[in-house]
């Protein structure tokens, strides 16, 4: 069994304000590379970035920086948040936004695609050789907040279970993000770039 906790990011991993200000150009520059390989379009308007434990430093820095956090106390609170959303062996973390940029989008596209963080399954392996097909779950600790009975929000945090086995399929052979929520069946491929990426986080090292 992995030990989550070499996985999570402590109160030594995030600079304080000063310090952050002197890297940050730098570092948001890497998180953006990183980004482009791990952030998947699916369909017209949604697309998940997988977390990893850089990204999630970037988001806990960014909210930091934002809303002036400087005592131990209000970073641990981010942490506490933040840290399970961080991609590991046995567990592919991503955040999940629907990118709806008008009002008539989001009176539309919000009631309809309730249940849609339940919805995408990632296929892993090549068609012809039996691929194993992984329904993403949601994070506990957000789910209250964001799950209604009649509309959904824009932003949802996700994860699948990923053995081994699979994290090296997902390496070696083709995979697919499928949305099979019945108002939005969309489907793309991950590129090799992508997938090599991915399983950085997942094969036990």
């Amino acid at each position: 069994m992995n030990d989550d906790s070499a996985y999570e990011l402590t109160l030594d991993d995030i600079s304080d304000l000063r310090a952050y200000e002197n890297e940050r150009d730098q570092f948001r520059s890497y998180i953006i590379g990183e980004k482009r390989k791990r952030r998947i379009h699916v369909g017209p308007f949604q697309s998940l970035v997988f977390e990893n434990r850089d990204t999630i430093r970037f988001q806990i820095q960014e909210m930091a920086r934002a809303e002036k956090i400087i005592t131990d106390e209000g970073i641990e609170t981010e942490l506490r948040m933040y840290n399970p959303l961080i991609s590991r062996p046995g567990k592919l973390s991503a955040t999940l936004f629907l990118e709806l940029t008008s009002d008539e989008q989001l009176r539309e596209w919000l009631p309809k695609l309730v249940g849609i963080e339940r919805s995408y399954m990632l296929q892993v392996g090549d068609v012809g050789k039996g691929p194993d097909e992984i329904m993403c779950q949601v994070d506990s600790d957000h789910d209250e907040a964001l799950t209604r009975e009649d509309v959904t929000a824009s932003v949802h945090y996700v994860w699948w279970s990923v053995s081994q086995a699979q994290a090296l399929r997902l390496r070696d052979e083709s995979a697919r993000l499928i949305c099979v929520h019945p108002d939005y069946k969309e489907q793309i491929e991950l590129s090799e770039t992508t997938r090599i990426s991915l399983t950085d986080d997942l094969v036990n090292r």
